[in-house]
Formats: structure tokens, C-alpha cells, sequence
């Protein structure tokens, strides 16, 4: 049963990564950095926190749109762009498979600020990230990111989810996976 589970797991996610990786991906990054640019203004404007962690951050990987689905078993996928500086460095896809008591379908978009050189060289080195291994994340919830004095910037990586639409509850960044695309 749990190999048949695996299975269908990961052919969800082989399924969500193949339709936002289509032919139409590569012609369209123009549009993920207008759509990634575009929600990192709206991030700013709801969340003062994120907007003075932004001249303080190495860099933003913002991933402007994830779609998550599932029914028992699930999955979900997004494509974002690693700015530094305000200057884009790169592009990014995000993967996960889950399974447990789940049914539904959502949308929302999040956004990471590197503290440091060095878990933004992480990001930069690793062949694929798996969100709760190497640097340390501290995700800034609805109340902390509109107070920008309650965070204390000291090292890691600070994640803000925004614009959750869907029937399903709850966002969770542990277990996702991201991993540098070809430009």
C-alpha cells in the first residue's frame, strides 16, 4: 500500500512539474519576472517587515504563484526568480509530494530573504534545497509581518507566504523542494 502511495505521489508531482515546465515555461520568463516583481510590491505594501528586510537582504527568491493540489495524496509546483540587489540572478522551481488527509486545491505565493552571503551561496551552490535543511528559516506570520520592529535580523532565511486563494487549509513550507532552472 505505502509503495502504491509512493507511486501515485510521485507521479502527481512528475505531472505538476511536466505542466509548469511545458514549452510554453521557457517563452514566458519575462512574465514570471514582471509577475515576481509585481507581487514583491504587494508584498511591501501588506508587510512592512518584508519591506525593511528588503534593503537588508542579500537576496529575494520570490515565487510569485505555487499551486497546490491534492486528494490524500497531492502535490505542488511554482517557478520563481532569485533577485540581488534588485538585479535578477536567476530562476528557480519549487516541488513537493505529500500525503495524509487532504483534499482541495489552492494558490498562493511566498517569498525568501537571505540574511547572509553564505545561506544565499547555499541556495546558489546546492543542487536542489530541501526547505529544513541547511540555513535556517524563520517564516514571518501575518501578525510579525506587519510589525517590522518585532523581527530580530540576525542570520538565516526569513520566508513570507501571501496571497493564499483555495480550499485548502493551512501552507507549509517544510518538506518543498527548489532547485536553480536554466534561464
Amino acid at each position: 500500500m505505502i509503495g502504491r502511495i509512493r507511486f501515485i505521489q510521485a507521479a502527481l508531482v512528475l505531472l505538476l512539474a511536466t505542466a509548469a515546465h511545458g514549452p510554453a515555461m521557457s517563452a514566458s520568463k519575462g512574465n514570471l519576472d514582471s509577475q515576481a516583481r509585481s507581487a514583491l510590491q504587494s508584498l511591501y505594501a501588506k508587510a512592512p517587515a518584508a519591506k525593511a528586510l528588503r534593503d537588508k537582504a542579500k537576496g529575494i527568491l520570490v515565487f510569485p504563484s505555487i499551486t497546490k493540489a491534492g486528494f490524500v495524496v497531492g502535490g505542488q509546483t511554482g517557478d520563481g526568480v532569485l533577485y540581488e540587489g534588485g538585479t535578477r540572478t536567476g530562476y528557480y522551481n519549487t516541488t513537493a509530494g505529500t500525503v495524509g488527509l487532504q483534499a482541495g486545491a489552492q494558490k498562493y505565493g511566498y517569498a525568501l530573504f537571505f540574511m547572509t552571503d553564505d545561506d544565499l551561496k547555499y541556495l546558489k551552490s546546492s543542487k536542489g534545497w530541501s526547505l529544513g535543511t541547511g540555513p535556517n528559516i524563520v517564516i514571518a506570520d501575518e501578525g510579525t509581518a506587519r510589525d517590522a520592529s518585532s523581527l530580530t535580523v540576525k542570520s538565516g532565511v526569513y520566508a513570507f507566504i501571501f496571497g493564499q486563494k483555495g480550499l485548502m487549509a493551512g501552507v507549509g513550507l517544510v518538506g518543498q523542494k527548489i532547485s536553480k532552472t536554466k534561464p
